[in-house]
């Protein structure tokens, strides 16, 4: 357990440097632990013990002087306090307390039972008590690898000859020439090592779920809150797919998120499977807002499946499966419980795609609004896929799929034979640790920590933009210079039933209430109409940042900035962002956060402004781009390209072509899985977009903003979504007029035409 020692002791005594018996008597034990190459931190005050241990929560035993000073913070930090702060984070990390033997009897009860002993430092030797802090440290970190992880250290430390696959024998292979010698320092010996394969019985079988890896999955289903728990190596893509092809058969009527995953689009066609859509909102920037709770209605499902022209014999039909976008990419929270009570006898199985919030269960915030909640009353079997690799800390294609028994009987074996059709013979075990280790992590109180240290840098950079906006309206700029960015989120809240600006919320309150992020139907600030009361909520650490350029009620302005030209200039600086629409940016704060990211996007966004600002040459912004459209850029500055550009976008009227290409949807000429069959028999032929009214196209196609789907396969293009082709054109000519901030359009083929770029979708027939 050479690892050990990465993992240091903590001394807080503010005797340490004192030239007394007791600072001498200390100073020895830390001499005697650092002999033994155990590191140790030292701090002289409370308050400095806090910051050490929360910059290094790794560390294995803490020892807290009970008499240490109190300090003034918010009344006075005591040790007592120290104790109580870590235990909230960390519920088993030895703590002794050094104390006088006299004084034990002054202990408050809540204190010794917070603790794990007591060092007489004047008493014992220094040696016996720093032999006392490392058996202890020993032993607690004996326990903090989960089972899978612990499993595959052992084998690889044990078992350095491998006669097995893979090839390159735990890495030996790639020194055998220099791109491998390269390749095997880049990653290291222990990476290489690791990666094994399903020949090694010591680690178990995902395929089966046996030994420590289903050990480690069913740790994992009772700290996720499930009643059974797959790890899934293919990602949350693969998930879906396991979803589907163990409850959908072909023919089965499904409820679809129009705002679904490419991967539920592959399972329908997978599965044969007959969609009926639930039609999510959007608002003036094209930010995909919930589906209407009404969309659940009985009557209104009803409906929908009697309207469908797929469907066969709608009087006697039912729906098999609903498929939920939650959150939505941009951060929109449903409540769970809810849609649950609305579906409980129209489907037995729902599926909640939860790629993006996989950490909802860790934090009250997000109460009864993910997959795995307690539910009251039997419901419809809840499966929850989730992305442990977007937004826990796990490798990435590391995902989790977690299932919630209801009246929708899933048998283990079928569904294992869906699990085996998505999952390799030879799975990637660091993938299958990752996802180990980041069930300990979560696991008990740290969890909630974890996750509250997001929510906390999220909120600090939410009210730092609207002190900024503030500071710039009041400060020496030119009139024309107030301008500055502004965060989707509501402008006030409610505390105590007053009103106030959510710049001035206390930081706790909006850590704490989810009152103060739900979407309010009285509320302009989200564009949404119609959203039911306590229904849906703005997750905090999704952060949409808003360009200026749309005006309340998604009235184009006289002049604006294109997220797009932000985010080049972000990504110039080494800041890449989550997504970009078109007046619009989404950035992350996650597990990995930290203080100065943030300081740095905010710095780089006044650097934006002060080069638009004063019109900056594009050579000195964008010196590639230039480099390589010099006919279209040279000689042009920041602020004209985003007036241009601006002009555009207007001239088309962005906002309105965006609320039109989606309020009405294609006429379904055929099921997806049909439309697939004429694309693999090559029974398709490639339209320009321009002429595919009339059309039936074999592919889904989605623009990149905002990422939802346009046409789904099978789907017809009429006089009525006229609006599609005109978006995909308006789109196409975009390309052709700014090279290198070309649109991201999957299902289109892109040929470029005497200079011009021509998009081509492969449509059913010739």
């Amino acid at each position: 357990m050479d690892y050990l020692e990465e993992f240091p002791v903590l001394i807080i005594d503010d005797e340490l440097h004192s030239d007394t018996a007791e600072g001498r008597s200390s100073r020895e034990i830390v001499k005697e632990l650092k002999k033994e190459d155990f590191p140790v931190i030292e701090a002289l005050t409370a308050r400095d013990g806090v910051h050490a241990f929360l910059s290094h929560p790794h560390v294995s035993c803490i020892i807290i002087d009970w008499e240490l000073t109190p300090e003034p913070v918010d009344g006075m930090f005591t040790a007592r306090d120290v104790i109580t702060l870590i235990r909230e984070r960390n519920p088993k990390v030895p703590i002794f307390l050094n104390t006088e033997k006299l004084a034990i009897s002054a202990i408050p009860l809540s204190v010794i039972s917070r603790i794990d002993g007591y060092i007489w430092k004047l008493e014992d030797t220094p040696g016996f008590i720093a032999g006392h802090i490392k058996r202890a440290a020993k032993n607690y970190l004996a326990d903090v690898l989960p089972p899978f992880f612990q499993g595959l250290m052992d084998y690889v430390e044990e078992y350095r000859y491998s006669w097995h696959t893979p090839g390159h024998m735990g890495g030996v292979a790639f020194l055998k020439s220099a791109p491998g010698r390269i390749f095997y320092d880049f990653f290291g010996e222990n990476a290489l090592r690791a990666d094994l394969s399903a020949s090694v019985p010591d680690l178990g079988s995902l395929l089966e779920h046996s030994g420590v890896v289903g050990e480690a999955e069913k740790k994992a289903a009772e700290v996720f809150g499930a009643d059974r728990t797959y790890f899934v190596t293919g990602g949350t893509s693969a998930a879906n797919k396991i979803v589907w092809l163990s409850t959908v058969t072909p023919g089965d009527i499904v409820l679809v998120d129009r705002n679904c995953h490419a991967s539920v689009m592959h399972a329908i066609i997978m599965t044969g499977a007959v969609p009926v859509y639930l039609i999510p909102a959007r608002n003036e920037y094209g930010i995909i807002g919930p589906i209407h709770s009404s969309e659940f209605l009985p009557d209104v499902i009803e409906r929908k499946i009697r309207d469908c022209p797929l469907v066969e014999d709608p009087a006697s039909r039912t729906a098999r499966m609903a498929v939920i976008t939650n959150s939505t990419y941009d951060g929109i929270c449903y409540s769970a419980e809810r849609i649950e009570e609305q579906l409980r006898d129209a489907v037995p199985y729902l599926h909640f795609d939860e790629a993006w919030s996989g950490y909802a269960k860790f934090h009250p915030l997000y109460a009864g609004r993910f997959g795995m909640h307690r539910a009251e009353t039997a419901g419809p079997t809840v499966f929850a896929t989730q992305s442990t690799h977007k937004v826990l800390a796990a490798f990435s294609q590391g995902s989790m799929l977690h299932v919630r028994q209801g009246r929708g009987p899933v048998d283990h074996p079928r569904f294992n034979e869906a699990f085996m059709m998505f999952t390799s013979t030879s799975p990637q075990y660091t993938i299958i640790a990752s996802l180990d280790v980041a069930t300990r992590m979560m696991a008990g109180h740290s969890g909630k920590f974890l996750i509250e240290e997001a929510i906390e840098e999220a909120i600090v950079f939410r009210k730092k933009m609207v002190t900024v906006a503030e500071e710039i309206r009041a400060g020496p700029f030119p009139e024309e210079n107030y301008w500055w960015f502004t965060v989707w989120q509501p402008d006030c809240i409610m505390d105590q039933e007053a009103e106030q600006p959510l710049g001035e919320a206390d930081d706790l309150l909006l850590r704490d209430r989810a009152g103060c992020w739900l979407l309010d139907p009285h509320d302009a600030w989200h564009g949404f109409d119609g959203i039911e009361e306590g229904y849906a909520m703005l997750d905090p650490i999704k952060v949409t940042v808003l360009t200026p350029g749309i005006g309340p009620g998604g009235k184009m302005e006289e002049w604006g900035i294109p997220a797009a030209v932000v985010t080049r200039y972000l990504r110039k600086s080494g800041i890449v962002v989550e997504k970009t629409g078109y007046y619009s940016f989404l950035v992350l704060f996650t597990l990995g956060i930290t203080k100065g990211k943030s300081g740095t996007l905010l710095a780089e966004l006044f650097r934006f402004k002060a080069l638009y600002d004063g019109n900056s040459p594009l050579e000195e912004v964008f010196p590639d781009l230039v480099r390589q459209h010099p006919a279209r850029y040279a000689g042009r500055g920041l602020a004209d390209l985003c007036r241009e550009m601006h002009g555009y976008l207007r001239d088309k009227s962005i906002t309105e072509t965006i609320r039109s290409v989606y309020a009405t949807l294609p006429e379904a000429a055929m099921t997806p899985a049909e439309a697939y069959r004429h694309l693999v028999r090559g029974d398709v032929t490639p339209v320009p977009v321009s002429e595919l009214e009339g059309r039936t196209v074999a592919v889904m196609v989605v623009p990149y903003p905002p990422g939802i789907p346009v046409i789904m396969p099978g789907e017809r293009c009429s006089s009525a979504t006229r609006a599609i082709v005109d978006y995909l054109v308006s789109l196409q000519d975009f390309d052709t007029l700014f090279p290198g901030f070309e649109s991201e359009i999957h299902g289109v083929d892109v040929v470029t035409e005497d200079g011009r770029r021509i998009f081509y979708v492969s449509c059913v027939g010739e």
